[in-house]
């Protein structure tokens, strides 16, 4: 019997049908374990696409983000420079420091506007595709950098740094979703990382290349700003070497030869050892029948997808809220006034960085052994106990003398417990609770709302820290708790399941509770 469906019809259905798929699992054989566990291996396609995402998209992001915030003072006189000589006038400190500001933040407003379009052109030209264009981006942004001193043109500037910002947006959102959808079950939270540890490495080097012992000076900023280029021409080189997903051509574009083609050469065996993968993909495609376009309105009015699209965009604005950006910047501050003297103070926040790339690659081996959930409450929990005992050594740090020794000690101990589940599960949790139909809105949606939380702290947290000085960090904590909060009450355990498991087990909204569950 057919069933004819409305486009108002078509969440109860997908609700219903993925309840049933669910349940019944359409008969996948789940004690095949011999065969799994031969697909879940890395193979030298999928350690390719990895790198090439961690290092041609994922490193470049996070080096727009650190690069420019050592050579402040310079830019700034660049910034005087060209307004003096293009509109005849001297521009005021006040305005100087709007327009840096603006120089700073239009970084942001690119990454949310290429969060944005990421969902339309993950869709509609699929994941390479998409790939390509941040790739495109960046490249173009390095360019424009280069032209910005010949021309003493602030507006070049102020282009380079939206274009970068959008490369930006488009490999937050399309990375771990890509990743996630090219990797085996148990390998997707190890994968999933490689987004994170791309951004914490190009936090790092943006923060070496400058320093004014590098990169950092008068005649070299340009090239600074640039330097990042090679990587997206790499990445652009290697792409048409990549696979496309194989859920995408599977289930969006319904190219199922194509698809398997793909898996085939993904896990470098052949198709009589992937019927378990095979299977999987046909679920996604049943759930997903007659559902033709998940846009934004869709995915955000469909009840059933309600608590996992605010799993993904609490997990992402708390992380941001989490105060990990604030902690980097007054980190300098603390160890200035440690006594460290400017440079070392500049080498110790990079010894910090290097903490946090370090914990990166330790997240990266703990997924697959460690369940999400236990991983991300206890990186909240100790988060915390860190902040707060960083606002109380910096509060106290002029009347007890080894307090600011603390201080120091506490920013170390917060980077580290932050990058146990903090830092990287909000950036994948939403490919693993959403079917290849909706995940990339969800993950979209995600990834503004990670921007926007930057964007907040960003400009609040100078205004707060003047006025309420070290107890700022006592918001950091209430928000970082509310998260755990939320994530105890409601986020399942993702790892070793599928994702029609896990959409199963929150088909009733707000009262699919884990901590009633044996979840």
């Amino acid at each position: 019997m057919e069933i004819k469906k409305k486009d108002s019809e078509v969440p109860t259905l997908f609700t219903e049908t993925s309840r049933i798929i669910g349940l019944t699992d359409l008969n996948v054989d789940r004690d095949d374990d011999e065969e799994r566990e031969k697909s879940d291996k890395w193979s030298p396609l999928l350690i390719l696409s990895g790198a090439t995402c961690c290092l041609g998209s994922a490193v470049p992001a996070g080096f727009n983000i650190g690069v420019i915030n050592t050579p402040e003072n310079l830019m700034k006189a660049f910034c005087n420079e060209s307004v003096r000589q293009h509109y005849g006038m001297q521009i005021s400190d006040d305005g100087l420091n709007i327009l840096w500001s603006a120089v700073v933040s239009i970084f942001l407003i690119g990454g949310v506007s290429g969060s944005l379009t990421s969902s339309i052109f993950a869709n509609k030209l699929g994941r390479k595709g998409t790939l390509v264009i941040g790739n495109i981006c960046g490249i173009l942004g390095a360019v424009v950098f280069l032209l910005a001193p010949t021309l003493i043109s602030v507006e070049l500037l102020l282009i380079g740094r939206l274009l970068v910002g959008l490369s930006g947006g488009l490999a937050t959102s399309l990375l771990p979703m890509y990743l996630s959808e090219l990797s085996p079950l148990k390998l997707r939270g190890t994968l999933g990382v490689l987004c994170q540890l791309g951004i914490t490495i190009g936090v790092l080097l943006g923060q070496i290349v400058s320093l004014d012992t590098v990169l950092g000076t008068e005649n070299h900023w340009s090239y600074m700003l640039a330097i990042f280029s090679p990587l997206c021409i790499l990445s652009l080189l290697l792409t048409p070497i990549l696979p496309e997903s194989p859920k995408f051509l599977y289930v969006i574009k319904e190219s199922h030869d194509k698809a398997i083609n793909e898996l085939k050469r993904l896990r470098n065996q052949d198709m009589n050892k992937l019927r378990h993968e095979i299977a999987l993909l046909d679920q996604e495609r049943a759930i997903r029948a007659g559902v033709n376009d998940w846009n934004i309105h869709r995915v955000v009015s469909d009840p059933c997808l309600r608590l996992p699209l605010l799993l993904v965009i609490f997990s992402q604005f708390g992380q941001q809220l989490s105060g990990i950006n604030a902690v980097f910047y007054y980190s300098n501050s603390i160890f200035k006034t440690a006594g460290l003297g400017k440079a070392i103070s500049q080498y110790a926040t990079i010894g910090t960085g290097l903490g946090n790339v370090f914990m990166a690659l330790i997240s990266a081996l703990l997924m697959s052994r460690i369940g999400r959930r236990p991983l991300l409450l206890n990186s909240c929990y100790l988060s915390a106990c860190c902040l707060l005992v960083l606002c109380f050594t910096i509060l106290f740090s002029n009347t007890v003398n080894f307090m600011m020794w603390l201080s120091i000690l506490a920013i170390q101990a917060y980077v580290i417990f932050y990058g146990l589940g903090l830092g990287p599960i909000p950036y994948f949790i939403g490919s693993e609770l959403f079917d290849v139909g909706p995940r990339p809105v969800a993950m979209a949606l995600g990834s503004v709302a990670n921007w926007g939380g930057n964007f907040i702290v960003g400009m609040t947290f100078p205004l707060l820290q003047k006025s309420i000085g070290p107890f700022t960090f006592l918001i950091f904590i209430a928000c970082t708790l509310t998260l755990s909060v939320f994530i105890r009450l409601y986020l399942p355990e993702t790892r070793g399941k599928t994702t029609v498991e896990i959409a199963s087990s929150m088909t009733l909204g707000f009262k699919s509770r884990v901590i009633n569950n044996s979840n």
